[in-house]
């Protein structure tokens, strides 16, 4: 939080600084820096608008920063404190196994099911897509570990893992 404060007192600075030199001929530089390019650009054209907007803008400035600042949190999708806006897709963020890891898991779970899966089953217990399970099985399919049938009273697809 003091790292922020340093940065907010920072830009504050700086801010002021450019507006002050509006008063030197080059207006809304402070406009630009902050963000207000369309506004920035009239200041700028038309010497802070005779000078009159310069010094109003003496007492938006403060405001200018803290409006940069919320639009910069809010495009890195955190909240005016800075907390994570999307914290449902934080907290639905699941394990979930790859490749090795996988096949591994899939073993284990044929195992706890007495030797057989389904593909369905798969990917309730590992959290991966239909695709990477199926892919994997198949795998297991080709290099002769695993058998395939259906499933007598469903028609499922069964993968039977015959060393288990």
């Amino acid at each position: 939080m003091n790292l922020e404060n340093n940065q907010h007192k920072d830009r504050l600075l700086v801010s002021y600084i450019l507006c002050a030199v509006g008063f030197m001929g080059l207006g809304g530089l402070h406009r630009l820096y902050n963000g207000k390019i369309g506004t920035g650009l009239l200041w700028l054209c038309t010497g802070g608008l005779l000078y009159v907007g310069q010094f109003v803008d003496l007492f938006l400035v403060s405001n200018m920063v803290d409006d940069y600042e919320l639009n910069l949190r809010a495009k890195a999708g955190l909240s005016p404190l800075g907390v994570p806006l999307n914290k449902a897709a934080i907290a639905t963020q699941v394990y979930r196994p790859t490749g090795n890891q996988l096949m591994v898991k899939l073993i284990e779970v044929a195992e706890s099911r007495g030797g057989s899966l389904t593909v369905t089953q798969g990917v309730k217990t590992t959290g991966a897509s239909f695709a990477e399970v199926e892919a994997t099985l198949k795998e297991l399919l080709k290099s002769g570990y695993v058998k395939i049938d259906n499933d007598p009273i469903t028609g499922a697809v069964t993968y039977h893992f015959h060393e288990l």
